[in-house]
């Protein structure tokens, strides 16, 4: 994709398909230090990412909002490709589903299992919990 001096060609990528391709003028992504910006002619640099909402401000002004779950952002030049686990649009998050995800969740955590993996029930809670709050804010 080829950009302009005053945009960002921006990519994000999860295991199963490229979720989206856009120029944008400026990129808010979730850091796992803390949310951080990307504009145009940005120095290089790779990072951790977190869950959370990713936002930007398309070309024509439109804002992007992007739900996403950990991995890396890359930027380099006016390119930024964010490799996340998964990725989806705030505009699609089911937010019923996601309830359902958070109540399992829950009930992992309560049980007196040992074989349950505590730390990885909390962080399914987590991204089933933004993902609501997110999915409720949009709708």
């Amino acid at each position: 994709m080829v950009t302009s001096q005053s945009t960002l060609s921006l990519s994000i990528v999860s295991p199963e398909k490229s979720v989206l391709e856009a120029e944008v003028g400026s990129v808010q992504i979730p850091g796992a230090e803390g949310m951080f910006g990307v504009l145009p002619r940005h120095a290089q640099l790779v990072s951790l990412t977190a869950s959370g909402l990713l936002s930007a401000v398309a070309a024509d002004g439109k804002i992007i909002e992007m739900l996403i779950h950990g991995g890396f952002a890359e930027i380099s030049g006016d390119a930024v490709v964010i490799l996340s686990r998964s990725a989806e649009k705030v505009s699609d998050v089911d937010v019923e589903r996601a309830q359902q995800a958070a109540k399992r969740a829950r009930e992992r955590l309560s049980s007196k299992d040992s074989a349950i993996d505590v730390s990885r029930a909390g962080a399914a809670l987590r991204r089933a919990l933004l993902r609501e709050r997110l999915g409720k804010r949009s709708s």
